[in-house]
């Protein structure tokens, strides 16, 4: 079987580059750039500032909420206990395991039934955080899914119930789910670590400054009201809470498309009274496996972000370069295992 002449393969336009296929990928990129790659990318754009805008209305209200409270002298205190009457347990359907928040399920259920919850800013409880950044992000992973595919399951049950106000009911639905459990996270990741670096890329798509500059500062400094005494940690908290946007938006996805890890519970590693047990004992050095530390998720986004950021600094004209830089440290420093001191090799 004779091979065909390869000019009836190729076009003409393909002729001249056909021995190089760098300038063949090139030329098919820029063949689909105009009529898909900039569409698509605008489209991307017009949706992350729309959800961008629904984030910043719930901050500014929350941060009111927060500035008020503080000044008439009662600090919220954010801890995980409660005390749930009989009664109430009863009438909202009790403990239910469909979801990895249980608590959650049972709270929106029991104030679907007309419950009202009773919260007391003097009590304090003793809390402690995840032992290891293994833990948190497991933590994260279950306190991201768990909200998401919990708004699946009761997102018609909520609208369709005859005992609270429709005022609640969208409250319900569109500040406390959509706002906060599932905008909040997807738009820190998609947008500020995808979209906005892929405009670099593609000069044609411009994101407006109150959109890429002032929204998401306004959005930050609302957040840092409540912890006034770590504003001077706050740039390092915006490059780790964008690394973890990563894990929270994946985690988002699986719960709304009830994914493979949707109900995965994997209890949450602290350390607890392990220190006054193991105060007299010989300290143990902890083994761990070179790939425990390795998190290719991380090192990918850190590499597309150092190669915009690189793009940046000799064709771009925003000056993207500071955080696109910034950003990926953030990322190869958590994909390299470099997060926390103890990496257990369970």
């Amino acid at each position: 079987m004779e091979l065909g002449d390869s000019s009836a393969v190729i076009p003409d336009s393909f002729m001249g580059y056909r021995d190089d296929i760098t300038m063949q990928m090139s030329m098919i990129l820029d063949q689909i750039r105009a009529p898909l790659i900039v569409p698509v990318l605008r489209l991307g754009v017009y949706i992350c500032l729309t959800m961008s805008v629904m984030l910043f209305v719930e901050r500014v209200y929350m941060g009111i909420v927060i500035s008020l409270v503080k000044l008439f002298g009662r600090k919220p205190e954010k801890r995980t206990a409660g005390i749930w009457r009989i009664s109430a347990l009863s009438e909202a359907g009790g403990w239910k395991d469909r979801t990895t928040v249980e608590d959650m399920d049972l709270a929106v259920r029991a104030s679907l039934k007309g419950w009202k919850f009773l919260y007391l800013g003097s009590l304090k409880v003793k809390n402690e955080l995840p032992s290891t950044f293994k833990a948190y992000r497991y933590q994260q992973h279950r306190w991201s899914c768990g909200p998401a595919n919990l708004f699946r399951k009761m997102a018609l049950e909520i609208m369709t119930n005859k005992n609270v106000t429709l005022w609640k009911k969208v409250h319900v639905i569109y500040s406390f789910f959509v706002v906060r459990k599932i905008v909040a996270h997807i738009v820190t990741f998609i947008f500020y670590c995808v979209i906005l670096p892929a405009t670099v890329l593609v000069p044609e798509v411009t994101v407006p400054k109150w959109g890429a500059v002032y929204i998401p500062s306004i959005i930050t400094l609302l957040n840092a009201v409540g912890t006034p005494r770590s504003l001077h940690l706050m740039v390092f908290w915006i490059l780790f809470e964008n690394v973890m946007s990563l894990h929270r938006t994946k985690a988002t996805f699986t719960g709304l498309l009830e994914g493979g890890r949707v109900n995965e519970w994997i209890v949450t590693e602290k350390l607890g009274d392990l220190k006054a047990k193991s105060a007299n004992k010989t300290p143990k050095k902890l083994r761990f496996r070179f790939g425990d530390r390795i998190h290719v998720l991380e090192l990918g986004v850190g590499m597309y972000l150092f190669f915009v950021g690189c793009y940046d600094v000799f064709f771009g004209k925003n000056h993207y370069y500071l955080y696109l830089f910034a950003q990926a440290i953030a990322f190869f420093i958590a994909g390299l295992g470099q997060i926390g001191t103890i990496v257990p090799n369970s």
